[in-house]
């Protein structure tokens, strides 16, 4: 059977278009099972300029608009900003992350307010990232679920600035260097992580926690296994819930932890070689004092000043100029003072002026002063409010070693 020459074109357009229709379904299908594998668009920063093709301005705005999640990578040594970058917006999530031989954000030349990162999208991460130089804040959180972890934040006026809305967030194994304050926290941050970072000649504070107006709901921001070295003081924190624990501070020019108004807890930290006090509360609401180790101190280990129902246990403070001290507190909410040991301080134990704290089962051992002076405090309209702390089965030496004021050294105050 014949056939035709224009039958035999048909039959091989024919095959033709079958084979494209075959090979399109194929390239889909490989295509669609990759995907499903890993579905994470990678953006190179190539360029350390501040604007033009493979610079990261450049990436946040294809990331922005991304269909999902975006892995940027820093491949260039440094990068120079002389404008702001525009915020980290997404639906999905964002990682930036550094090459091996890492990248640092120059932002000397920006200026007008603008932090060098705004992070306004959840499911952000950073990692490895230098920033340096910065007049305002190194990075702003003003979303939930952000991590930082091996960067470099250095002469900054604030590292990072957390937002009263941003919450579970974790920030560990950074360091901050030379900034104003390292972490701020504007309000309270549940389920909040900062850990195993390394904070250095802070000028106000490494953490900054504190809020105008109390604000104790939900969950708690964790300060726990940090480092902090010679800044003015390592954490302060008012009206949030804050657990601080297990930090080593060392060299604070100031009070190492400075507490006001309520929610903080306060264990196990190791506080050295400061030229302030160690442990500052004051106008605070049943703050927890406990297991802190304060050594080499200028000034007073710990001090509870115009607070109330603090609870100061187990801590123990040797070789430092004072022990603790209970100063103005509030009479119909004493505060409690239970199993601390203090060691040869310079002058006093245990100092009480115008205050009525509970003190039991305490031991002061080889004071160069005083075991415990009681002070009466007199106020400027000429009236006066008396030292009387309850004493509980202390150890304070000789009676020798009390002195209550208008009395002889070693009068019985029960």
């Amino acid at each position: 059977m014949r056939v035709s020459r224009r039958s035999m074109i048909s039959i091989a357009v024919f095959l033709g278009v079958a084979a494209l229709i075959v090979a399109g379904w194929t390239f889909e299908t490989q295509r669609a099972g990759h995907e499903s594998l890993s579905n994470t668009i990678t953006l190179n920063v190539t360029n350390g300029a501040d604007r033009g093709p493979g610079t990261l301005r450049e990436a946040l705005f294809v990331a922005a608009t991304a269909p999902g999640p975006v892995r940027i990578s820093l491949q260039v040594p440094r990068i120079s900003l002389a404008t702001a970058l525009p915020p980290i917006v997404s639906s999905h999530e964002i990682h930036i992350v550094t090459g091996q031989a890492g990248s640092e954000i120059d932002a000397s030349a920006l200026s007008g307010g603008s932090p060098v990162l705004d992070v306004a999208a959840a499911n952000v991460s950073l990692q490895g990232v230098a920033i340096s130089h910065c007049a305002n804040d190194a990075i702003l959180v003003r979303a939930v679920h952000f991590s930082l972890d091996r960067a470099t934040l250095g002469g900054c006026d604030v590292g990072v600035d957390v937002a009263e809305n941003a919450h579970d967030l974790l920030l560990e194994n950074n360091r901050f260097v030379n900034d104003r304050v390292g972490i701020k926290f504007t309000g309270s941050s549940p389920d909040t992580t900062v850990a195993s970072n390394q904070f250095s000649a802070d000028k106000d504070a490494g953490v900054w926690a504190v809020r105008g107006n109390t604000d104790l709901q939900g969950g708690t921001i964790s300060v726990r296994s940090n480092r902090f070295d010679q800044g003015r003081s390592a954490i302060v924190a008012g009206n949030i819930n804050i657990v601080i624990e297990q930090n080593d501070i060392n060299g604070a020019q100031g009070p190492a932890i400075d507490l006001v108004g309520g929610g903080a807890v306060v264990r196990g930290n190791r506080v050295s070689n400061g030229a302030g006090m160690g442990i500052l509360a004051e106008g605070a609401r049943g703050p927890v004092i406990e297991d802190n180790e304060l050594n080499a101190l200028a000034a007073y280990g710990i001090m509870i000043r115009g607070s109330s129902s603090a609870l100061v246990r187990a801590n123990r403070v040797y070789n430092c100029a004072y022990g603790m001290a209970f100063v103005l507190g509030d009479a119909r909410n004493p505060s409690t003072a239970v199993n601390n040991v203090i060691m040869e301080p310079r002058y006093d134990g245990i100092d009480v002026m115008g205050d009525t704290p509970i003190l039991r089962q305490n031991h002061v051992l080889q004071p160069h002063a005083f075991a415990l002076r009681v002070e009466n405090f007199d106020r400027p309209d000429g009236s006066t409010v008396r030292g009387a702390p309850f004493l509980d089965h202390n150890s304070f030496g000789p009676p020798s070693a009390i002195a209550v004021a208008g009395r002889p050294a070693g009068t019985s105050l029960q």
